[in-house]
């Protein structure tokens, strides 16, 4: 008697997603990603034209049924029903799912969240790890709950973070972490023979939504943790500092002991056409610098094409935390 397939509904918004999705399709002959729900068309590019995010292209691309509601309703959870789902998977969809949701498919609803749960739950566990000093985090697969990421666990797999990890660098390194947790997994869950841990409450940190002033740079902080938060974002916001109102960005930095005893915010050049920032331990030396409309360049090409004043100290700004209460 042949094994039974599973239908399987994908609720994302993120190209993290993709390696899942594809080893879904191709890899996995037990299960059938019968439809999906992602974010609506946004504008990007310089044109600002509408354009689908990397889910509802791979969704079309695999003539796979897709809808991207801006906000999912009772007429989204009615066509899952339609669709005689069996199992929800959720990675970073940019919604918390009413109970309705949670009720549409008989094997339940999990999600792949970005980090080692209970740690980071919220909007920006990966570059809010990085900016925290972390060196190992990881993605989590639990069953998702009312409450935010608070749902029972059922495995994990662990990435470490290196000292070169940007950003970038390390939502590949989840988005690859994700293949061999979903390969170990999704048979059991779609089954309902999974195993399923309680996070420990105590341990729960909350990870808020990250916005532009997250790029602010306060000179005060340890030149350690500044050059953690330039890696972290070096995407998205971007950190920085200002000059004649222009804000220059850091796309990365390293920190050293501050052997020319330079005050927060005081600048040095050496005959190398190195900058040195003061902070409030250690110095920062940028590596990569971009002007405003300009391209990122190594210190000493940006120094050739711009006026650094190097007699002024460097404004700090406010660095607000990234950790947040908890959240219903």
């Amino acid at each position: 008697m042949p094994s039974k397939i599973f239908n399987l509904a994908f609720l994302g918004s993120d190209e993290i997603a993709l390696p899942v999705l594809n080893y879904l399709q191709t890899g996995c002959s037990s299960v059938s990603i019968s439809a999906v729900l992602t974010q609506p068309d946004r504008r990007s590019g310089r044109g600002r034209k509408l354009a689908p995010n990397a889910i509802k292209a791979w969704a079309n691309t695999n003539s796979i049924p897709c809808h991207s509601p801006e906000k999912p309703g009772a007429d989204d959870c009615d066509w899952l029903k339609e669709q005689k789902i069996d199992i929800l998977l959720v990675m970073a969809y940019g919604h918390i799912l009413k109970k309705s949701f949670l009720e549409v498919a008989p094997s339940g609803c999990y999600n792949l969240h970005a980090s080692l749960l209970p740690k980071y739950r919220g909007a920006s566990p990966i570059e809010t790890a990085i900016a925290q000093g972390e060196k190992q985090t990881g993605v989590t697969l639990m069953k998702v709950v009312p409450r935010m990421d608070a749902g029972p666990i059922i495995d994990s797999e662990g990435v470490k973070i290196s000292e070169k990890d940007n950003g970038q660098n390390l939502r590949n390194k989840i988005s690859k972490a994700c293949l061999p947790l979903v390969e170990r997994n999704i048979i059991s869950i779609a089954k309902g023979l999974s195993d399923q841990d309680m996070q420990d409450e105590s341990l729960a940190t909350y990870c808020r939504k990250l916005n532009k002033e997250d790029g602010n740079l306060n000179f005060s902080s340890s030149a350690n943790q500044l050059v953690d938060r330039i890696r972290a974002f070096s995407s998205w916001p971007g950190c920085g500092f200002f000059i004649d109102g222009k804000k220059i960005r850091i796309g990365s930095a390293l920190s050293l002991k501050n052997e020319y005893a330079l005050q927060s915010g005081e600048i040095k050049v050496d005959s190398n056409r190195s900058i040195f920032i003061g902070t409030g331990d250690g110095i920062l030396v940028p590596k990569l610098l971009q002007r405003p409309g300009g391209k990122m360049l190594e210190t000493e090409d940006f120094l050739r094409g711009f006026h650094f004043p190097f007699d002024q100290t460097l404004e700090s700004l406010p660095m607000n935390s990234l950790l947040r209460g908890a959240q219903e």
